[in-house]
């Protein structure tokens, strides 16, 4: 099956059955062999999702009549070939007839002829894209750009065009194997540019590169973690022989950094997710670390832990990931407004759960990839508020000292978007 037909599937779970791209576009890449094919796969998915508004708008005053049922993979399918025509450098002709075939291969035969028209009158009107509502000119839904409007008056367009660029990649070093600038030089010797980001471990590649190229990643030199989310471990800033809870664990990243960070804690890294706390445990034997990895609920840990109270616990909280649509643009279709308010529900219901196991004295990072003020800011003024006992402990980097906490924007140094407050219990 051609790339564009793996594209029209990939990218008709994510819009009809709500499938995120990073579980839609792998199951679709394992039937191709090449690399270049696979690459390309991923552009069309991303980059269609990006753009996805425009794109519908096109196609579907181009149809007749829309597709239905069965048939709305073609929809699909015609929006990757107006992406092909209008964002990549690959020839008209050869879109075209890509994708009409694409349309045989998904057993289609009796409509080529439709989605070849379609395509070539596309063509030859050469029209630009159109922008007659908020949602066609910023390519983001109404209800993401109102919140956003709401919460940053003055800079809300500027936090859409970042949310559109691709993402940068960002390497943690692992300081049990080598030194940051060991490591900056065993990049330098590979030909591979890189500087220092601004958290200790933190590493910006000019350009993103296939890890197995990078000097002994497979051996646990470095991870890939992006600039905001290296914060974590610092923030929390665990010491020796402490017990710490990473409360919402999966894939592992920060779980890792923890133990990197002070190799003697005793970590116990839990997920509700079962699969995806299978990742916790990959990345830590690829690091040769060791935790206790649990299958359970952050907030119900009276039902998975019957030990003592945590010294300090990192709660990266169900979020929106608002902040990471440059990662992941499929966000801003999977994602409804009503859903930020059960989010911050649940947020609060974690939250709280979590201050209980937390010993007299200790430490709680709250933390999302959201930039949004519900789950973040606003979360932690409400904690604290119906919290006695509970103090806001202000993070060097936030913009102001009374602030609560520290927004990162996406772009921001680079970085994704994310969100931290330290919270500390009274003895």
């Amino acid at each position: 099956m051609n790339v564009r037909a793996l594209a029209a599937k990939a990218i008709y779970e994510v819009l009809e059955k709500g499938m995120s791209l990073s579980v839609a576009l792998p199951e679709q890449q394992q039937h191709l062999q090449s690399g270049k094919d696979k690459a390309l796969l991923a552009e069309l998915c991303y980059g269609v999702m990006r753009q996805l508004p425009q794109l519908d708008k096109c196609v579907s005053d181009c149809l007749a009549k829309p597709f239905k049922g069965k048939q709305r993979i073609l929809h699909q399918l015609l929006i990757v070939g107006c992406y092909q025509l209008y964002f990549t450098r690959i020839p008209a002709h050869a879109a075209i007839s890509e994708t009409a075939e694409a349309c045989r291969q998904l057993r289609f035969d009796g409509l080529v002829k439709v989605v070849n028209g379609v395509l070539r009158n596309i063509q030859r009107q050469e029209a630009a894209l159109n922008t007659d509502s908020d949602t066609l000119r910023f390519n983001t839904p109404a209800w993401f750009i109102k919140r956003l409007q709401q919460a940053y008056p003055s800079n809300w367009q500027a936090i859409i065009e970042q949310s559109h660029q691709r993402p940068p990649m960002w390497l943690r070093n692992n300081r049990l194997s080598q030194s940051r600038e060991d490591y900056l030089n065993a990049l330098a010797a590979k030909d591979i540019d890189a500087e220092a980001g601004p958290s200790p471990d933190s590493i910006l590649l000019e350009s993103p590169k296939d890890v197995a190229n990078l000097p002994e990643f497979m051996q646990g030199a470095a991870s890939v973690q992006d600039g905001a989310a290296q914060w974590a471990a610092t923030l929390l800033a665990p010491t020796a022989n402490e017990l710490v809870l990473d409360a919402c664990a999966a894939p592992g990243g920060k779980s890792c950094h923890l133990i990197e960070l002070a190799p003697s804690i005793n970590l116990v890294a839990v997920d509700f997710d079962e699969k995806r706390l299978a990742r916790v445990q990959q990345n830590l034997d690829r690091l040769h670390l060791k935790a206790q990895v649990i299958h359970g609920d952050a907030a119900n840990i009276d039902s998975w832990w019957q030990g003592q109270q945590f010294d300090r616990i990192l709660l990266d909280a169900p979020c929106s990931a608002t902040g990471v649509i440059r990662r992941h643009p499929d966000i801003k279709w999977l994602r409804k407004n009503n859903d930020i308010e059960e989010l911050a529900r649940l947020q609060q219901q974690i939250l709280d759960h979590c201050w209980q196991w937390l010993k007299p004295g200790g430490t709680l990072l709250y933390a999302t990839c959201s930039i949004l003020p519900q789950e973040n800011s606003q979360q932690v003024e409400q904690f604290l508020a119906r919290t006695p006992g509970a103090k806001l402990v202000p993070i060097a980097q936030q913009s102001h000292p009374d602030d609560i906490g520290w927004q990162i924007l996406p772009g921001q140094n680079n970085m994704d978007g994310f969100y931290y407050a330290r919270l500390v219990k009274a003895i």
